[in-house]
């Protein structure tokens, strides 16, 4: 009996698993599952310890083993989706930005989305101005360490934390400038508040790109915002397309396409290359529930799309959740008391003291080993936040896009991009987007497929837009960039040979087993005596009848005689 009961207890542990979940502020949430526990479960928990009810806008992010970023999809197991062994770490990251994140109806709700927009401008995902980035970093000193005071902020005291890959001095003395004069008595809330309201503005809200190459096989960024699909390259924009525009998102393979309507009836279809099958597949399905949350007007009007236009072949998917118009009628609803907001990051000003001289700080916060860890009877208990993923790197204005030293960056004009030219860290954003060093590398901005952007809104936001320098067609490693595209042409039409024999032989295949069918229909029909309802109203009409005695039993004996006719030459021998 004691036998019996300590194997259950081992089968029992080997149906749970420990789960970490890295929050926006980088703490740690720590977990058990049950091995059949679906992603709902999980997304449930945290937002139950975070106390937050607006949690449309935010999902589940994990990496499987081969370094490929995946959202957790809330209908299915967990255990199934993670293709790692325990325990498995994710982490929660805004997956859908809100249109006007500064009327979300909750701080706690403003606050999560401060500390993801405040992680992209610190990775180089938000682009902006010097000047913008100066009011950006300074709402974010505000809301973190509170008023200035004299005697606890010594001269450059805004140099001492990191709010940009890389900045210069002269950025960092109008920081200061901008926090000492403009925006004293502000409440962290309110400077939150007006941080989402600037950064909202910026034509890279809310981008989370996904590296690809066009058909001359230049590098470039696509992303799904609130408002449309964004290509860019070169750090600058160069196809818009709102989310009513794009008429279908599809993948084969590494290439993904994006079909469009535009104005006057004009239809464009865009083409780019993942760095893996994998890659393709998840830049697909984030295209599919972005457009599915911003575009519907209610989540009945979801339906499963399909990949490819084949029969039988492709992947399916259905988005699962409520769309933006339902999420903010349920904000509306929303009466409760404010819950309590644990600020992470930099002391408040009346605590915080005199800052000494040293190494400099980011204001995104490092992961902590910090952990809060609960149990599966203890569940639903508490929550808070995390980061997101590759960065895109800026240009300044009439600089073609070159590494630039400390020295250089100093003496920048005061209308030039801040966003940095270092490398990628993972370290410093969780779960980047894994693709060859090469493609990381952006190249001179050139035109997409062959043709400049039309879009109205492209011409409208230029001018906080960083611009193609003037510094000739080289590449970062200093190689033309005609040799570049001249490669990619060739890999381009190698890739299109290829794709157009696979689709001949899919086709052919296709055909086959639909004759093969048709035979066998044809075969039951005719040779068997089953008695069912629509094959005995088929044979007795006079149609099938003829058919019958004109075409298949003359067919029928002319094959029976050939098989005795051959059957004869065999036994011969």
């Amino acid at each position: 009996m004691l036998g019996r009961f300590m194997s259950g207890s081992v089968r029992n542990l080997e149906r749970e698993y420990n789960c970490t979940v890295r929050l926006l502020d980088d703490t740690e949430y720590t977990c058990t599952i049950q091995r059949d526990a679906k992603g709902q479960y999980l997304f449930d928990l945290l937002c139950h310890h975070l106390n937050l009810l607006e949690k449309d806008y935010f999902g589940i992010r994990y990496v499987d083993p081969d370094k490929q970023r995946h959202w957790l999809e809330v209908t299915k197991s967990i255990v199934k989706q993670m293709k790692s062994q325990p325990p498995f770490t994710m982490c929660l990251r805004v997956k859908f930005y809100p249109p006007d994140p500064a009327a979300l109806r909750e701080e706690i709700t403003r606050y999560l989305v401060f500390l993801q927009l405040k992680r992209d401008l610190y990775h180089g995902r938000l682009l902006c101005k010097t000047s913008d980035a100066a009011m950006l970093a300074a709402h974010i000193l505000q809301a973190e360490i509170g008023d200035y005071d004299p005697g606890k902020h010594p001269e450059g005291y805004s140099s001492k934390f990191q709010f940009f890959p890389k900045h210069s001095e002269k950025l960092e003395r109008r920081i200061a400038e901008i926090h000492k004069t403009e925006l004293i008595g502000q409440t962290p809330e309110t400077s939150e508040r007006n941080f989402l309201q600037k950064a909202q503005m910026l034509e890279t809200y809310g981008v989370d790109p996904h590296p690809c190459k066009d058909v001359s096989g230049n590098p470039a960024f696509l992303a799904f915002t609130p408002f449309g699909f964004v290509v860019l390259q070169g750090n600058r924009r160069v196809h818009f397309l709102k989310w009513n525009e794009v008429t279908k998102l599809k993948f084969e393979g590494k290439t993904f396409h994006i079909y469009a309507n535009q104005k006057e009836d004009r239809k464009i279809i865009l083409t780019y290359f993942a760095p893996t099958p994998e890659a393709c597949k998840h830049l697909w399905k984030c295209g599919v529930e972005n457009q599915a949350f911003y575009k519907l007007e209610k989540s009945s009007q979801v339906r499963t799309v399909s990949s490819s236009n084949l029969f039988f072949k492709g992947s399916r998917f259905r988005y699962s959740g409520r769309v933006a118009k339902e999420v903010m009628e349920h904000s509306a609803r929303i009466k409760r008391e404010p819950p309590e907001i644990h600020r992470s990051g930099l002391v408040p000003s009346r605590s915080c003291p005199s800052i000494t001289h040293g190494p400099r700080l980011s204001s995104v916060p490092r992961t902590r080993r910090r952990a809060v860890h609960i149990s599966i009877m203890e569940g639903l208990e508490s929550l808070r936040d995390s980061a997101h993923s590759t960065p895109v790197r800026s240009v300044s204005h009439g600089e073609s896009f070159m590494p630039r030293s400390r020295s250089q960056v100093t003496d920048t004009s005061e209308g030039v991009a801040v966003i940095s030219d270092e490398a990628y860290n993972p370290s410093d954003s969780v779960l980047p987007t894994p693709v060859a060093d090469h493609s990381m590398e952006l190249a001179v901005s050139r035109q997409i497929n062959g043709a400049p952007c039309s879009i109205e809104e492209e011409r409208e936001s230029e001018a906080g837009t960083p611009m193609r320098g003037e510094g000739g067609d080289f590449d970062v490693d200093g190689r033309c960039a005609k040799d570049g595209a001249a490669e990619g042409s060739a890999f381009s039409e190698v890739e299109q040979v290829n794709k157009f024999v696979l689709s001949v032989l899919r086709l052919l295949l296709v055909t086959i087993g639909l004759l093969f069918v048709l035979l066998l229909l044809l075969i039951i029909l005719t040779e068997s005596d089953l008695d069912i309802a629509f094959l005995s109203d088929i044979r007795q009409t006079p149609e099938f009848e003829q058919f019958h005695y004109e075409y298949f039993c003359p067919l029928r004996q002319w094959f029976a005689c050939k098989l005795r006719w051959v059957g004869g030459l065999l036994i011969d021998k």
